[in-house]
Order: structure tokens, then sequence, then C-alpha cells
């Protein structure tokens, strides 16, 4: 009712954002659809935001965040001749903080947004000096630490329920039903987890393969991180197992198997033939028999419900990251430093990127059989995804994967190409993360061949799975 009703353009704004940062927008996404419809189809300066930095911004943010375009231009009215913002904006500390978040969406070419981050960062640093008001100051130190666009929804819910409770003109009953649905969600969360402990039990590999890392966990958590609405469960279930199938033959090919063993893993899967195990030793067996069982099983779902087969598309997902695995172990004995080109061609799927999406996008977006194709060759959505995930991953772990003799990693293969330091590396790899990223929020708003949801995902596949190093 309050969403309908609503009259003050800036307060259904408002409005929209305290539910997404709630943890409630999932309830009303029609709602929050047919108002943002409406004001980016009249996307003008009107008299309810002209000369209001907040509400421009926020109005720029949520439009933006859910896939609508909109120009750079709405911000020209705050900059002088010379495109900088203007020294009155200063004091204004809510438009600053508005417009710091909104410069997380910045596309390619999009200069305005660069100088408009820079300014707002610096004028905010400053306002925290100051701790005029104690709750805008907690979200400006929240805000600079790391932006919402880039952090996990379910955190942040956990986040805000206490924050805004804090608020002088909090909705109550906003309030209480974040209470009541952040404790729903969680009991609905603990039941996935019982059900996927529960199979990894059942599977019992573990005693054959001592080896390999026990990270359920971990892998529960990416799932949650990917979708978090109650309604996901299915999905949450099964792509925890998928994660922790990607874990177990991970370690397989960076820790375990040898060369000779490791090909004809490879060539197993490829295949996709159980004929094929005969060759292999026997915990080698008992891993491809896992991952072809469970593949089978999600296979057949898909064709019973929707009456097609997703085989091949699904082998050829495992197929391609165990070809890149496979890549990265011949490299690492016979000594050879891939360029970064050629370390980039391969990382962006040996990150596993492109499995986890693949299994994404048939277990939430799959309605027909032509929705395959649009899948097969990866678009560029996919390849950016992965690759940020790849670069960030390896700002973080490159050091410690290298002491335990994994394969250099991007840092390392700038370096042996270009000869500069490692100081120099890591600067230009954060330009190729900057640079990805921004060709990515473009292809957010350009007609994508995806739906929203499966983007949601993806972004939130991304966010999860370098939350840790972003933070720092």
């Amino acid at each position: 009712m309050m969403l309908d009703k609503e009259i003050n353009l800036l307060e259904q704004l408002e409005l929209i954002d305290s539910l997404q940062r709630l943890g409630l927008s999932y309830h009303f996404e029609n709602e929050i659809k047919t108002i943002l419809d409406s004001i980016s189809a009249d996307h003008i300066y009107v008299a309810w935001k002209k000369d209001n930095l907040h509400a421009i911004a926020i109005e720029f943010r949520l439009l933006r965040q859910h896939g609508y375009k909109v120009t750079q231009e709405v911000f020209s009215n705050f900059t002088d001749e010379m495109g900088n913002f203007k020294a009155s904006l200063c004091e204004d500390c809510k438009g600053l903080l508005n417009l710091y978040e909104a410069s997380y969406h910045l596309v390619e070419g999009e200069s305005m947004l660069e100088k408009a981050r820079d300014f707002a960062a610096k004028r905010l640093k400053e306002y925290l000096k100051q701790n005029k008001d104690p709750y805008l100051s907690l979200l400006v130190e929240h805000a600079l630490e790391l932006p919402l666009h880039w952090r996990m929804p379910r955190f942040e819910a956990r986040f805000f329920i206490d924050v805004y409770e804090r608020r002088e003109d909090r909705n109550l009953i906003l309030l209480e039903l974040a209470n009541l649905d952040f404790n729903i969600v969680q009991a609905v969360h603990q039941d996935d987890l019982k059900y996927a402990s529960k199979w990894w039990t059942d599977l019992d590999i573990r005693k054959k393969l001592t080896f390999a890392r026990a990270r359920l966990m971990e892998n529960f958590l990416f799932a949650v991180g990917e979708a978090s609405d109650p309604q996901f469960g299915y999905f949450r279930r099964t792509q925890t197992k998928i994660n922790t199938f990607i874990t177990t033959i991970d370690d397989v090919y960076d820790v375990y198997g040898t060369l000779d063993e490791l090909e004809l893993f490879t060539e197993a899967v490829e295949r996709w033939d159980t004929n094929a195990m005969q060759l292999l030793p026997e915990y080698m067996q008992i891993c491809f028999l896992a991952l072809y069982n469970f593949t089978n099983e999600i296979a057949f779902d898909v064709l019973k419900g929707k009456g097609f087969n997703t085989i091949p598309f699904l082998k050829k997902a495992w197929a391609d990251l165990c070809k890149s695995y496979l890549l990265e172990a011949k490299w690492y004995y016979s000594g050879y430093k891939p360029t970064l080109q050629e370390y980039i061609d391969n990382a962006w799927i040996s990150i596993s990127g492109p499995v986890v999406l693949s299994h994404a996008f048939v277990l939430t977006n799959l309605k027909t059989k032509e929705c395959l194709e649009s899948f097969e060759e990866y678009s560029n959505i996919i390849y950016y995804f992965c690759l940020i995930c790849r670069l960030v991953n390896d700002l973080e772990t490159s050091s410690d994967e290298l002491k335990r003799g994994d394969v250099s990693k991007s840092i390392q293969c700038y370096i042996h190409e270009t000869g500069t330091s490692e100081e120099e590396a890591r600067r230009h790899i954060r330009k190729l993360i900057d640079a990805t990223w921004r060709r990515m929020s473009e292809e957010q708003i350009a007609d994508s061949p995806f739906p929203r949801p499966f983007i949601q995902i993806a972004e939130m596949y991304f966010t999860y799975s370098d939350k840790l190093y972003i933070s720092k």
C-alpha cells in the first residue's frame, strides 16, 4: 500500500532503496518495476529533483542497477564550466553519499562519474572527521569501506536492519517486517544447509579423496551469496553441490593427480562416457562417476520439466573447465611461463565462472532450447564477470598459491613478460579490472540476451567470491 499510494517520487525512490537494503525488495518486484518504468519514461529535469543532488543520484543509481538506460549528463547541473563539481555541494553530505554510490555504476568513457567519485570520496572523508550526524557518519564510513554496488545483499540486510533502527524517521512497519523476514529467510537457509550436509555425508567420497579440501560451508555460502531469496532453494542446494565438485576437481588437478592421470581424466569428461573411466585410477573413477551422475540428474530434471536435453551444454562447461585446469598443469610441469594474454585466455575459464553460471542459467532462467544458444559461446557479459573474478582473486591469493606450488598468476605473468616490479604489475592488473568492470556495467544496461534474475545471480557470484579482497 505504501508503494502504491506514495505520491512524492523522491520518497518512493527512498522507500525502494530501503526495501532493497533491508532485504525486502523481493516481495515487491512488480511494484518496484512499475515505479521505475514510470520514472524512466519521464526521465527529465522536473521540479521534484531539480537542483537536488540526493534525488538525482538515488534515481540514477536505482535505474542503472535495474538495467535502465540513463546518462551521466543528469549530473551536469552540479558541475561548473570546467566540468568540475561545484564547491557548494560540499555541505550536502546526503547528496554526496548518493553521488559516491552512483559513481560505481559508471561505464566506459563516463569521465564525469570518475570525477564524481573522487570529489565525493574526498568530501565524505572530511565529513567523517566532523561527525555531525552519527547515523549519516555510519553510512558514510560503510560506503567508503565498500560501495553498496559491491556488497552482498544478505550481509547488507543484517547490517542495515540494525542501522535503520537508529533512524529518527524510521518506519516501524518496515522495521518489524525486516526483522521477521530476516529470521524466516535464515531458517530457510539453515534447512538448505542441513540438506547439503546430508548429501555430502551420504556421497562419502572424502574417504577416497582425502587430499581434497572439505569446504562444504564455504561452498554453501557461495550459493547463498548468488541467490538468497527463499524461492531459490532448489538453486542453492544444487549450486552447493556444483561448488563442491569444483573444489574437489580443482584439488585433483592442483594437488594430487599426475600429468598422465590428468590427461586421462580430462578425456573422460570430454567423452562423457563411463566406459572411459576404466583407464582411470580408483580415486578419479569415484570423482568422475559422482560428477557424471550428478550432472545427469540435473539434465533429467530439465528434460522432465521442459522437454529438452541439456547434457551437451552442461558437459561442455565441465569439459572446458577440466581442459583449462589441464593446460595450467602442463604449464606448471614444463616450467612454461605464459604471457599475460595467454594466461587470461585460459584463466577466465579456470576460475570456474562459466561452469557456475552455465548451471545457474539452466537452474533459474532456462525456458526453451533456443535459450541455450545465447550462452553457447559465452557472451561478453559472462566473460567480463569471470575475468574480473579471476584478476581480483589473483591480487589477493597469488602469493599463497605460488608458495604451495601453483601455476604463475596474472601478476607473475606480467612481471615475467615486462620485467616490471610487483607493485607496478599490481597497478596494471587493477587497471584491467577497472576497465573490465566498466565494460561489464555497459553490457548490463544494454539489450542483454539474459534476463535480470540471471544477471543478478552473476553479479552476486562476483560480489561474494571477491568480497574479501575488495574490502581490503
